[in-house]
């Protein structure tokens, strides 16, 4: 919402103070599609041939995150914490065994199954189960555990980011390519070096409105959404490391209660359930 919001300031501020400082859009309006053409279409087909089919489609997603926000939400951070606390507590309790059945099949466990959106996430249930099945198998040292954790985390983080990446190497090269349609608009009046002045003006100013136009795409628009996507990815990338605490500490041999309160910790403070909610939380988590 803000973004549109945003968008809608950015043309109002830039347009409406060229309109009232006396500007006229008649030659704006008569070059742009054809600037537009040829920045968006160089634009565009640089980003074809600098990126693999995934990122171009991260990327063309990432626009839709970027106004939506963080997929993660308050009640979701609730539910990891809940979901971790059932699984540490179970583990410690009843032993390796009664863990089991729920991280090699989480689609059929009746202690995931409750947490559907955290299920939907392959990568957060991948995380959690491998980690959990490492532990059945005697890797308990702690630092062990927390640095193969931290490798996962930080290559899902590296190709999330790759989207986000791409799209700011996009909004850099806009400039350049609005100064090439200003090039080639400058060749053209060169081109009619021989007519009167008047009509010389509108050429330079047609060839002024692609360097215009390559910055104001760039700094304007594309730049912001670029960022945006990245702190969107950012927030989310919180969600996994709430993971990596809550478990690292269990390995401390933390009780359960005191893993999740370490992990609760580790929350964006906007989305962060007081002491008491959390309290809540977990005694409404069903038992195994």
């Amino acid at each position: 919402m803000f973004q549109i919001v945003g968008l809608l300031v950015v043309f109002g501020m830039v347009f409406g103070g060229f309109a009232l400082a006396g500007g006229t859009f008649d030659v704006i309006i008569k070059a742009a599609p054809f600037e537009m053409m040829m920045i968006g279409g160089a634009g565009v087909g640089s980003f074809l041939i600098s990126n693999s089919m995934g990122t171009i489609k991260g990327a063309l997603g990432g626009f839709g995150k970027a106004c939506s926000g963080p997929k993660w939400k308050a009640q979701d951070y609730s539910d990891l914490l809940a979901l971790l606390f059932v699984l540490t507590k179970t583990m410690k309790t009843k032993g390796v065994v009664a863990i089991e059945p729920h991280i090699e099949n989480p689609k059929d466990s009746n202690i995931f199954q409750n947490y559907p959106k955290i299920l939907k996430d392959h990568f957060a249930c991948d995380l959690i189960c491998d980690t959990l099945r490492m532990m059945t198998m005697n890797m308990e040292d702690p630092h062990q555990v927390e640095d193969a954790i931290e490798k996962q985390i930080e290559k899902h983080h590296h190709e999330a980011h790759g989207a986000a990446h791409a799209v700011q190497n996009l909004a850099d090269a806009f400039p350049a390519l609005g100064i090439v349609a200003a090039v080639l608009g400058i060749i053209k009046t060169m081109g009619a070096i021989s007519q009167p002045p008047e009509y010389l003006g509108k050429l330079i100013g047609s060839a002024l409105v692609g360097t215009f136009l390559g910055i104001f795409i760039a700094y304007g628009i594309v730049g912001p959404f670029a960022a945006r996507m990245g702190e969107v990815l950012e927030e989310e990338g919180q969600f996994y490391k709430i993971i990596k605490d809550v478990l690292v500490s269990h390995l401390h041999g933390n009780a359960a209660q005191i893993s999740v309160e370490l992990g609760r910790g580790s929350i964006p403070t906007a989305l962060q359930p007081t002491f008491t909610q959390m309290e809540e939380a977990l005694s409404a988590a069903p038992e195994v």
